[in-house]
């Protein structure tokens, strides 16, 4: 502990550095004028290996995907080999002028690190690194640095890339550096995430947009047909309304209902919905929001009937539920609730499945036991309300692996929104704890 910590303080400075390097790169996966950074990211994900002693570096795609690193530090004779997952591209920024300082250029306030990535995920790409190098690149077990490009759009190749490198990408264990810590002071290692679906309502009520005065009254507009559907979504306490869907219990995690609305930044005298304890409700039940609806803005407004109108339905899952059976459910829910007789036609999005993580094994023991020797306390047992579904795709193509999902951000990173950022002290010591857990891993 006290040698692999010193070596970690060490090499602090320097993967700070890349990590500020890293952000500066705008990778937007979703953004097709970005491709050439995303490729430029993946370049330097690549060199930053080599440089901790990487026996090999590639830069590697399938089906016209985005980039992605496979690094490799072959193994000691008698030690397994661990998988460390990471991705390298990020979300866009939304409003540049809303951020406190430039998006893509690294600012330090208070502590925390700000920009676009500096949490989610290059800090997880940093942590990975600087374990690599508190072993002066010469890891006691086997490792394979598995930086993905492609998470931020839903990982649309990921099947198949891990099918072609197969070979390349088996581990004993799998360590996916895309989580969150209970407190900057409290680690958390993630054993349940929820799934997710999403799909793309529309509803047409006339051929074309017809004057209000004239036609209103007999004739109901597209976009209050739509509206009344989106609020069959919910019962009367906040429930899911959707037929048909598995609802589960989460890990029995103390979460203070003031904690939770301070993280969320609730506004005074909104009140929280849904029935069941706090972690059931953002862990392990069913939750729904409209994300986004296709109408005339209020600034485009005329007195016309608006004839179509449409929305994008996003759905979180239990952790166990079969996502293509809830995202059948959700289409079904909205075409039985059009109004009126208006046509509906829904289209499939995003099906992606949670999991359940084993946590009966040694490799989560080492786990447990490395980051509560960083932290100096042990770590809490959490589910995650988000989704991250390659993690059950994994599971089924490296289906002996022990699966551990860490992380970086803490509740005040603000992953995917303004100001996102990364609190350096809780930073230092995820890299401790990985640094130690590969130390722990070759132990057992």
């Amino acid at each position: 502990m006290t040698d692999i910590s010193a070596a970690v303080e060490a090499i602090l400075p320097s993967v700070r550095a890349d990590l500020e390097r890293l952000v500066r790169i705008p990778s937007v996966s979703a953004d097709p004028d970005r491709s050439g950074d995303v490729r430029a990211s993946a370049d330097e994900v690549a060199r930053l290996a080599r440089e901790a002693g990487a026996a090999e570096a590639d830069v590697v795609s399938v089906d016209d995907g985005a980039p992605a690193v496979i690094a490799r530090w072959p193994a000691p004779d008698g030690q397994p080999t661990v998988l460390l997952y990471a991705h390298h591209d990020v979300q866009p920024t939304g409003p540049e002028g809303a951020w406190s300082s430039a998006p893509f250029e690294p600012t330090e306030r208070a502590g925390r690190l700000y920009g676009r990535g500096a949490a989610d995920d290059k800090a997880g790409v940093a942590a990975h690194l600087a374990a690599l190098r508190a072993h002066d690149g010469h890891p006691p077990v086997g490792v394979v640095l598995f930086v993905e490009g492609e998470e931020e759009i839903g990982s649309p190749t990921f099947t198949s890339f891990l099918r072609t490198y197969r070979d390349r990408l088996a581990a004993d264990v799998i360590v996916v550096a895309d989580s969150m810590n209970w407190s900057i002071d409290t680690p958390a290692l993630t054993v349940s995430l929820r799934g997710g679906v999403d799909c793309h309502v529309e509803v047409q009520v006339l051929e074309q947009a017809v004057h209000s005065g004239m036609f209103g009254g007999p004739v109901v507009d597209a976009l209050t047909v739509l509206c009344r559907m989106l609020a069959t979504l919910h019962d009367e306490n906040g429930d899911v309304a959707v037929p048909g869907l598995v609802t589960d219990h989460a890990a029995d995690v103390d979460y203070p209902a003031d904690r939770f609305r301070a993280e969320a930044g609730l506004l005074d005298g909104v009140e929280l919905t849904g029935t069941g304890s706090l972690p059931d409700r953002i862990w392990a039940r069913p939750a729904v929001s409209v994300v986004g609806i296709d109408a005339p803005s209020v600034a485009d407004a005329a007195n016309v009937l608006v004839h179509r109108a449409g929305a994008k339905v996003s759905m979180r899952l239990a952790p166990n539920q079969d996502p293509r059976v809830a995202l059948d459910a959700l289409e079904q829910h909205l075409r039985d609730h059009a109004d009126f007789g208006a046509h509906v036609t829904v289209t499939d999005g995003m099906a992606g499945g949670g999991v359940e993580l084993e946590t009966a094994n040694a490799a989560f023991g080492a786990a447990e036991a490395a980051f509560g020797a960083a932290f100096g306390v042990p770590p809490v047992r959490i589910g995650v309300g988000g989704s991250i579904p390659f993690i059950a795709e994994f599971q089924e193509i490296f289906p002996d692996a022990a699966v551990l999902v860490t992380g970086v951000e803490d509740p005040a990173s603000g992953a995917h929104g303004v100001d996102e950022s990364l609190h350096l002290g809780q930073f230092a010591k995820v890299c401790r704890a990985e640094a130690l857990l590969l130390q722990r891993l070759s132990d057992d």
